[in-house]
């Protein structure tokens, strides 16, 4: 009877011109029994030792493969390797899955480190039921995307090779694998070029349409058998000012550019200032119903506005450059000593005059940049105290993990009207601070998240900020209200590191799940998924033109993406292992500058396509204070003491600026596109 159905099945599909769908049932269903399991027809297929005869079968062929296929097909092996592993344990064959595990497990250690630790612990039928790892692989399939010819490639060995491991690798496809196909002419990633390209490359990360949804998603879409036609439609323009705003600002620049007129050749303050109004209103911009609310604007706002005018009129100018010689970015840094390694965090306020450190002690301390004391806090007779050079914050009972300024811009007045005025903090004791820089008090605590917080910062505009925990969720909240306005949940594991897009119309999230989330300010959804890192991520940060976002992760690798089609750019590499901490565009979002745990400050090239098989080797991990090139092979480690790990650094490196043994906790690019950079000493 069933034999009979299958028949007829097949017969209907081959009349309809059903190809694909036809040959899959004809795989699926040879050499099967009525429940779908695979007929073992010899005493060494049954067991445990035929999930290893299938894997070097299978592994071993595509080795063998053309090269255009191989870089598509060899990502059939990592879900190969996981659902065989799972089944093994699952099948109560203890011995044949640890020595499965053990025998293929260095093949993945660079692309799923962190996974393949999680499995590890697997070793019983128990454990498979109780396991967060192996939850998340048996309740989905793993989706991937081939070409269709990689795909009628792959059909035709199962088929050839069915008695000889291909009935388990078929049963194992169709239970837990998702195989998409595209035509090459319908997506360029699969064009003959591209194909080429990635069976060059020597990295083997994970591609953006692979994983399981919510682990290792497989497209930019949220829904993930969407499709990119559906994407959900973005609008990064930037928001302008409001019409009586807008009047505000151009009067005070006309009444500037009377008492201070232009140089000759320059443009002036009101001619700027237009420009830039008609090229925001060029692009999609969202509505006013599109954005959350904000307070009426007051006399700080214009201030904030002229100056940012004027800065953007006066900035040095990062235009194009050639391969091999990039605009010369200044970096000044800024080097913290006899901190005992207790500095977790750092920021630089907008008004570029104080520099504020978090410390494991439970403590903030602010300092000048310049030096010059700071005034004390208001005293009883409403006199200020005695100015002093650093001021502590205390309040936070557990670890700071990160502190944030209110943004803020330079003043020329004496009255500092657009001076920086408040600081946000998040610490371990799950509560977020909110500390006067007047008064050097906390004014605000802010307490919702059920774990530690680590990252927190201000919106574009002030008023709102956004948190990141290890409850796995984000938190959008204003200043106004203890309570948090927005919840953002999607993320399996913490959420490390968030940030604004400019127009704050929408929220970045990054999370050590390997995944970067962007989500909907108004309504809390999310709008776009990117993966494509292979360990924890550890800094985001968006341009300012709003249309790219830089990631990082703790292997050293940057990636950016374009936001409107949810599509990565391309990966930068040149840090050390241990996490880039920090990034920062440029005005004109040409270039990106990164810093991080080797001790090093490095500037990219965003525009300039790299090399997959980069430009040499650097030393990449503990700063030696020697100049790094990309053409050099081999450069010595500290001191000439011990030779240290040579890091892969792209062609898209501008140049590195090694610190002596002090990592960077913090970079930060100015409106006149000069570089602040903030590190601990570490003798």
């Amino acid at each position: 009877m069933l034999a009979d159905r299958r028949r007829k099945v097949l017969e209907y599909l081959s009349k309809k011109g059903y190809n694909r769908t036809e040959a899959m049932l004809r795989m699926e269903s040879a050499n099967q029994d009525v429940d779908g399991r695979p007929i073992q027809t010899r005493v060494e297929d049954s067991g445990g030792v035929k999930y290893g005869k299938a894997f070097d079968l299978f592994r071993n062929w595509i080795e063998e493969n053309l090269e255009i296929y191989k870089a598509d097909l060899r990502r059939l092996l990592w879900p190969v390797f996981v659902y065989s592993f799972l089944d093994l344990v699952s099948q109560w064959f203890p011995r044949e899955s640890k020595n499965f595990f053990n025998n293929y497990r260095e093949i993945f250690e660079n692309e799923h480190e962190h996974d393949l630790r999680a499995l590890q612990a697997v070793a019983l039928p128990e454990h498979v039921d109780s396991s967060e790892i192996a939850k998340i692989y048996y309740s989905q399939r793993y989706r991937v995307t081939l070409s269709q010819t990689a795909f009628y490639n792959l059909i035709g060995f199962l088929e050839s090779k069915e008695k000889e491991g291909g009935a388990v690798l078929v049963s194992l496809i169709q239970k837990q694998l998702n195989v998409c196909t595209v035509e090459r002419t319908a997506d360029e990633q699969f064009s003959l070029a591209k194909l080429i390209e990635r069976a060059r490359r020597p990295d083997d990360y994970p591609a953006e349409d692979e994983g399981i949804p919510g682990h290792n998603p497989g497209s930019a879409n949220v829904t993930q058998g969407a499709g990119t036609s559906v994407l959900t439609r973005l609008k990064l323009g930037q928001m302008t000012l409001d019409q009586e705003s807008r009047q505000d600002v151009l009067g005070e620049l006309q009444n500037e550019d009377r008492i201070n007129p232009p140089a000759p050749g320059q443009s002036s303050l009101a001619e700027a200032f237009e420009q830039r109004i008609k090229r925001e209103e060029s692009e999609d911009v969202p509505g006013r119903t599109e954005l959350p609310p904000r307070p009426p604007p007051i006399a700080r706002d214009v201030a904030m506005e002229v100056q940012k005018v004027k800065e953007n009129r006066d900035r040095f100018q990062i235009s194009g450059r050639t391969g091999g010689v990039g605009p010369g970015v200044s970096v000044t840094m800024f080097t913290l000593h006899n901190t005992n390694d207790s500095v977790t965090c750092l920021d630089f306020s907008g008004d570029y005059r104080l520099i504020a450190a978090g410390f494991d002690l439970h403590y903030i301390r602010v300092w000048s940049i310049d030096g010059s004391p700071l005034p004390g806090p208001p005293g009883l007779d409403g006199q200020d105290s005695r100015p002093t050079a650093s001021h502590r914050l205390f309040g936070h009972s557990g670890p700071v993990y990160n502190v944030s300024f209110a943004p803020a811009t330079a003043s020329t007045d004496r009255q500092g009207i657009t001076y920086c005025r408040y600081l946000l903090s998040c610490s371990a004791d799950k509560s977020v601070r909110l500390w006067s820089l007047e008064s050097w008090a906390c004014v605000v605590v802010y307490k919702g998240h059920d774990g530690p917080v680590w990252d927190v910062t201000w919106g574009p505009h002030g008023h709102y900020f956004l948190t990141g925990s290890l409850d796995r969720t984000a938190r959008l909240w204003s200043t106004d209200r203890v309570d948090y306005l927005r919840l953002f949940v999607g993320h399996d594991r913490d959420v490390d590191h968030v940030c604004f897009h400019p127009n704050s119309a929408y929220v970045f999230t990054g999370s050590c799940d390997k995944m970067v989330r962007m989500w909907l300010v108004t309504n809390g959804y999310p709008v776009r998924m990117f993966t494509g890192h292979a360990s924890n991520i550890t800094a985001l940060a968006c341009s300012p033109d709003g249309k790219i976002l830089a990631s990082a992760d703790d292997s050293g690798t940057i990636i950016l993406w374009d936001l409107a089609p949810g599509k990565l750019l391309k990966r930068m590499r040149g840090h050390g292992k241990g996490g880039i901490w920090s990034l920062t565009w440029s005005v004109e979002s040409t270039v990106l500058v990164s810093g991080g745990a080797d001790g090093t400050v490095r500037v990219w090239d965003v525009q300039l396509p790299n090399d997959a098989n980069g430009q040499g080797k650097v030393v990449g991990e503990g700063g030696a204070g020697q100049k790094l090139e990309p053409s050099v092979p081999n450069v010595s480690g500290a001191g000439g003491k011990k030779k240290a790990k040579e890091v892969m650094v792209t062609s898209d490196q501008i140049s590195a600026f090694p610190t002596k043994k002090s990592p960077v906790y913090k970079v930060m690019f100015t409106q006149q596109n000069l570089v602040l950079a903030g590190g601990a000493f570490l003798p």
